[in-house]
């Protein structure tokens, strides 16, 4: 009532030109007429010129998984940027137990011919700004990395100056940036968001220093990320970095919620990966740039594999080739052997592999490293290389109410209509997470290996 009483904004307004002599009364009411008038004129035509019953189109059906484009380096690029990575400045102090962890790295690669997983990144960072792309991180602790195992930027123990090694690669034409951002998901992504969208030639990521925390951003991942592109027809290649798996370390130190993301999967307007070696990692950065395509990629990045030989990747895998929606398990050396193959996404792959050779099951483990858009003729493509193997078990260590289980199962599920028996291996379905205990979590892990090979 008190809202209706009062005067309109329009009135109080003429009342205070009028009073100061800027207008007549006259003059105000004739501009009232004649934009009414306007008004009704425009209403009329539209009201005459209605169109008939429209009925819209359909979307256009989505194209999913793209061509492969050579996103591969040269050896000697390779080795320019890796030798860089220890190139201090003279008179240059850092610290001695990261100079013990470098000389392990340097070793590795010289006896073996492996970079682990923050080479990998720093060899993508790298051979992009030589090609004159920007590339920018930043994140909640992301120079050293939550995991210690970046060190993008180092610093000084005596004089506590910085030191970036990759802003010293020779021949490198693009700017290289990362910062450790203040703890508000919700306004560093918005951020990062923003920059991504104004900067097409850039390699733009945001990190959380555990995927868990990413749910502080659900705002800006609802409205922007996922529907942008649908709604505004606004291209962006922002990349997420999440880590995600589950190690024991309880509910908000083991989830970046991959359920979440599949869920708001269509129209390819995401890319969801979950890479488990080096080098893939290498070559799905590489290919947000290197492909004339803009789309936000979510990578689930990992914690445990960051050291793990497994997840180590041998020169030649980052001098040829491209990154690879499925990997097929490379330690099976008669495919017709096997009688259950095991699909999964991530560092479950590794227990899995592991478990098969304790218990000498006839397994093959094919990993999903890209799970939207979904590589179904790959895998597709991929069965048919087991032809004696009729089982089929989707193995992932979220609970079954989490994780990507219910997704991949509406993809796959007529793989039945080919005679393969198909089910799902997975934590028992949960309100939270994971389980805050450590001695619950292994029972679990246990059980989920058990689920997996029973009856082999």
């Amino acid at each position: 009532k008190a809202i209706a009483e009062k005067r309109s904004v329009r009135k109080l307004y003429v009342e205070q030109l009028v009073k100061r002599g800027d207008i007549s009364l006259e003059v105000a009411e004739q501009a009232l007429i004649d934009y009414q008038s306007k008004l009704q004129v425009a209403l009329d035509d539209t009201r005459q010129n209605a169109p008939g019953n429209v009925k819209a189109a359909k979307p256009p059906a989505p194209i999913g998984v793209l061509p492969h484009v050579d996103t591969s380096v040269d050896k000697e690029t390779i080795e320019r940027i890796f030798y860089q990575l220890t190139n201090y400045p003279e008179g240059f102090h850092p610290h001695p137990k990261l100079v013990r962890q470098f000389e392990a790295r340097q070793k590795a690669y010289e006896t073996d011919g492996d970079f682990e997983w923050g080479v990998g990144e720093a060899l993508a960072f790298g051979s992009l700004l030589i090609e004159g792309f920007d590339v920018r991180l930043a994140g909640e602790d992301s120079r050293r990395g939550t995991f210690s195992h970046r060190h993008a930027s180092l610093v000084d123990v005596e004089t506590e100056e910085t030191f970036l090694p990759l802003r010293g690669v020779p021949g490198i034409s693009g700017n290289f940036w990362v910062y450790d951002s203040l703890l508000s998901e919700y306004a560093a992504l918005g951020f990062e968001y923003g920059y991504a969208h104004s900067n097409r030639n850039a390699l733009v990521m945001w990190e959380g220093q555990f995927g868990d925390f990413v749910n502080g951003a659900q705002i800006v991942i609802d409205q922007y990320i996922v529907a942008a592109e649908d709604k505004w027809k606004q291209a962006n290649g922002l990349v997420m970095l999440l880590p995600h798996g589950f190690e024991g370390q309880g509910p908000e130190h083991s989830s970046a919620r991959i359920e979440r993301f599949l869920q708001m999967c269509a129209e390819d307007n995401i890319q969801v990966v979950n890479a488990t070696t080096a080098a893939q990692y290498f070559h799905v950065l590489r290919r947000q740039l290197i492909r004339d395509v803009r789309k936000p990629l979510v990578i689930f990045t990992p914690k445990q594999p960051l050291r793990m030989k497994e997840s180590r990747s041998h020169i030649n895998e980052f001098t040829t080739g491209s990154f690879q929606e499925v990997l097929d398990d490379p330690f099976v050396t008669d495919k017709s052997a096997v009688k259950r193959i095991v699909m999964c996404s991530g560092k479950v792959a590794w227990d899995a592999m592991n478990e098969r050779v304790k218990r000498n099951a006839p397994v093959a483990v094919i990993r999903v490293e890209q799970l939207y858009p979904f590589p179904l003729d790959q895998i597709n493509e991929m069965l048919t290389r087991y032809p004696n193997a009729r089982e089929i078990v989707w193995l992932q260590e979220e609970p079954e109410n989490m994780g990507p289980w219910n997704f991949v199962e509406h993809l796959i599920w007529r793989v039945k209509d080919r005679g393969y028996d198909l089910r799902h291996a997975a934590r028992v379905a949960s309100g939270s997470p994971a389980t805050g205990s450590k001695a619950i979590h292994d029972q679990e892990h246990a059980d989920l290996m058990d689920e997996t090979f029973l009856g082999l």
